[in-house]
């Protein structure tokens, strides 16, 4: 495996790495179309350079196997007869896969894939009599040979151009002989004069010797020469710089805009459909290629947004969100401190003008975190991409046809979450498609459209987001469920007789539960569902099953929006502090003992003509006379669809905690998500409430509450201990 030997080039490389995936992703989603439109040339060329772009990044990088691969691979797109070659998209998909198994081995460090199959798949694209450059390719040859004498094409897009009002530049820009990597700078030079307007043309070809020393553009901008000469001064990248304007911006405006103030946008969309023939042959990077968006009546720039945008290591912003939450503890102290100072002096002055600054600091605080959460926050769009060609694979090897549709790709969430459901999401979708969808002569037969339909959709709802995985298959079967749980030794027959429907569906997600008949390459191992809950429990989300059978089944997910800071509700038990989630609380009651009664072993509470199932945290009083006579809060929480009673012994009241991650090794429960420090120094445990509930459910009758009070009191003084040092003592 060959790696550059300059160390300066680990940066471009972990740039390149990331950038790379987005190539991938594109290739996948290109190849599917292709898929449903064979031969369609345009989507050729886009595959065609997609795969220039990858080649020419991982040469730049020193990844010459990856290189000349992706090199013959753009060879053989070339050709007209890999156009109407009918395996064409399934080895676009071979290219991809092999592609990510190489970035996979170099970023690991591992050994590099075979890749002889892929090469002779795309030997077969080279081989029969129509094996010869395709008319379009050599006309873009004649364009990039003909040096300063324009072409037919290059003169109309030039004249659409100074129609629509922008200005001309020739752009000359001689690479830093210094530099260490000249086709990697070429290809930065040409990302920043993209960012500047519309190129027209790029001269010379990536592939020809003199492209190591200087690049040409033709460009149509808004901008002045003063602009586009500063954004393409690149240090250590470019050397001498040389832009000359051969034809002046003129204001254009249409009927329709005679009373707005014209945009430029509208303009560059002009240019990029004159244009739009040649373009497409330009080996143009990711970001030239990227839609125009739609015309507003605001006066901007060209590709405002692009010279915006600014890429950032998550883990910098996640030290940032660290440091706010260390803000917000600070925040909590000096108002304990305030109110200690007003308690001791109730009638200083002083008192109002803390008071007065400590509301300023506040609200300062509370929108830096706004602003610092919405900086972590990423469309679901980033994970629901990867969707369409996972289902295409797993409906190949299930025998089924299946269609994929989503909605709501907008809807913001976590980077950290969304990161961390992408394996739950992918487990479930692939079941959707190899469980829930029927064959088609099946589904003809119950009157059913032959070619399934798999749903993902995300929403927000409240300060959670909720995302969906819907199939119109044959549903769930409750009781085929029980059958198998009771053969598993899971339950029994008693049991099972009083289990309510939501219950029994519950079973999929015991470890090693499988209906599956046969084990194959997509399910039957009785591996998957257990995991999927058990990430989700980690995440403090929740899911649920619904299902109806012959119509489908919908899996639902909620999700919070972050993970590092949360509105939560604090209370006592056996003296000790505990908060949950302020979002899974629905009200608070209170009542006394001698209103609590048992039902099958559970003890139950009669609420405004509801019987809610009541979870005791705490030990109940030993003397029978006190317990009729003690009151209890109850705090009525929500744990997926269900409504249960958490009895605490007092409340403590409501804030905003900064969770604090708790050492795997110390703490191997799954009853607690972590822990926060107050103001005072005391710990608070934050509790999973979604393991609290599991973990009484299944104790046994008599140590329900004394078993998880042991438990939590244990890592309660644990976590004082571990965290002492950082917040004084409980």
């Amino acid at each position: 495996m060959t790696m550059p030997p300059d160390e300066r080039g680990a940066e471009l490389r972990e740039l390149f790495f990331e950038t790379a995936q987005e190539l991938l992703q594109a290739l996948n989603e290109e190849s599917l179309k292709l898929e449903k439109n064979p031969g369609d040339e345009e989507i050729v060329r886009s595959i065609r350079r997609t795969v220039h772009t990858l080649k020419g990044d991982s040469a730049a990088c020193g990844l010459r196997e990856l290189s000349e691969l992706a090199h013959q691979f753009e060879d053989a797109l070339s050709l007209e007869s890999a156009v109407a070659h009918a395996a064409l998209a399934e080895i676009a998909f071979t290219a991809a896969d092999v592609f990510a198994e190489m970035l996979a081995a170099y970023h690991d460090g591992g050994a590099l894939p075979d890749t002889a199959a892929l090469r002779q798949r795309i030997s077969e694209l080279t081989a029969g009599p129509a094996a010869k450059k395709s008319r379009r390719k050599k006309k873009s040859d004649v364009i990039v040979e003909t040096g300063k004498n324009w072409t037919a094409a290059e003169k109309r897009a030039a004249d659409e151009a100074k129609a629509s009002g922008l200005a001309l530049y020739e752009i000359v820009v001689k690479i830093d002989p210094h530099c260490a990597m000249p086709i990697a700078a070429r290809q930065l030079i040409q990302n920043a004069v993209g960012e500047c307007g519309k190129v027209i043309v790029v001269r010379p070809d990536a592939k020809s010797p003199a492209a190591s020393k200087q690049v040409e553009f033709l460009l149509a901008s808004a901008q002045s020469q003063e602009q586009i000469t500063a954004k393409c001064n690149i240090p250590t990248i470019s050397g001498e710089v040389s832009v000359n304007q051969i034809h002046a911006a003129t204001a254009v405006q249409t009927p329709a805009q005679a009373n707005e103030q014209t945009t430029v946008e509208p303009q560059v969309a002009a240019v990029n459909s004159a244009t739009a023939a040649y373009v497409t042959e330009q080996p143009a990077p990711p970001e030239a290629t990227t839609e125009t968006p739609a015309p507003s009546n605001e006066a901007i720039t060209p590709h405002a947004a692009a010279e915006n945008i600014l890429r950032v290591e998550a883990g910098r912003i996640d030290n940032v969100l660290n440091l706010v939450g260390e803000l917000i503890i600070g925040k909590s102290m000096l108002q304990q401190a305030l109110s200690e100072f007003g308690k001791r002096y109730p009638k200083e002055l002083l008192r109002g003008k803390f008071a007065d600054a400590m509301a300023f600091q506040a609200r300062v605080l509370n929108d830096l975190q706004r602003s610092v959460m919405k900086i972590r926050m990423v469309p679901v769009d980033q994970l629901f991409r990867r969707f369409p060609r996972i289902v295409r694979d797993v409906a190949r090897q299930c025998g089924r046809e299946v269609d994929l549709e989503l909605s709501g790709q907008e809807t913001d969430l976590d980077k950290g979450i969304l990161d961390a459901i992408a394996e739950p999401m992918t487990h479930l979708v692939r079941n959707a498609v190899s469980h829930g969808i029927e064959p088609a002569e099946e589904r003809r037969s119950h009157g059913k459209a032959p070619r399934g339909k798999i749903r993902l959709h995300a929403y927000h709802q409240g300060n959670q987001v909720v995302v969906e995985i819907s199939d119109d298959g044959r549903g769930i079967d409750a009781q085929k469920i029980l059958k198998k749980a009771m053969e598993l030794g899971m339950t029994t027959a008693e049991e099972a007789a009083r289990l309510s429907e939501a219950e029994a569906l519950d079973f999929i997600f015991r470890p090693g539960f499988s209906t599956a008949e046969q084990v194959t390459e997509v399910s039957g191992r009785g591996v998957g569902m257990d995991v999927v809950q058990s990430v989700l429990q980690r995440l403090k989300a929740t899911i649920h099953v619904e299902t109806h059978m012959g119509k489908g089944t919908t899996f639902r997910l909620k999700l919070p929006l972050t993970l590092a800071i949360i509105k939560a509700l604090m209370f006592w038990v056996e003296q000790r502090l505990y908060a949950i989630p302020l979002n899974a609380v629905s009200q608070i009651a209170r009542t006394r003992e001698s209103e609590v009664h048992q039902v099958d072993n559970y003890e139950v509470l009669q609420l405004r003509n509801q019987v809610l199932p009541l979870l005791r945290l705490g030990r109940p009083s030993a003397s029978d006379v006190d317990r009729k006579n003690c009151k209890l809060f109850v705090l009525v929480i929500t744990v997926g669809e269900k409504k249960y009673g958490l009895i605490v012994d007092a409340l403590e009241g409501e804030e905003e905690l900064v969770i604090k991650a708790l050492d795997d090794q110390t703490f191997v429960t799954d009853l607690v998500n972590g822990a926060s420090i107050l103001g005072d120094g005391k710990v608070v445990l934050i509790l999973n409430l979604p393991a609290v509930v599991e973990h009484i459910a299944h104790a046994r009758p008599q140590e329900k509450g004394a078993a998880t009070c042991g438990l939590l009191l244990n890592h309660a003084d644990r976590a004082r201990l571990a965290m002492g040092a950082a917040g004084g003592q409980a």
